[in-house]
């Protein structure tokens, strides 16, 4: 199973969007400072998440989610708290 996955910075309110196979093993990351993307903006929580059968399927919709009709999609999925 693979998923792709929102993040909240808690520090600044920014949301970021990834894909992985493990979950929990890249929340981890993330919120450990091992991913250089999202070090400076530690502490995260996971506040969304969907799963796809294939990695290619997850690194797709990934694709379309950081992009201008996903991006209004994930706005609508998570509410006004979202700022892309």
């Amino acid at each position: 199973m693979y998923y792709v996955y929102v993040l909240k910075s808690q520090k600044n309110g920014r949301f970021y969007t990834g894909s992985t196979k493990d979950i929990e093993k890249r929340f981890s990351e993330h919120n450990s400072g091992k991913s250089r993307a999202t070090r400076h903006t530690r502490p995260f929580e996971l506040v969304y998440k969907e799963s796809y059968n294939s990695r290619a399927e997850a690194y797709q919709r990934e694709k379309y989610l950081k992009a201008g009709k996903g991006r209004e999609e994930l706005e609508e999925i998570l509410g006004s708290s979202y700022n892309g």
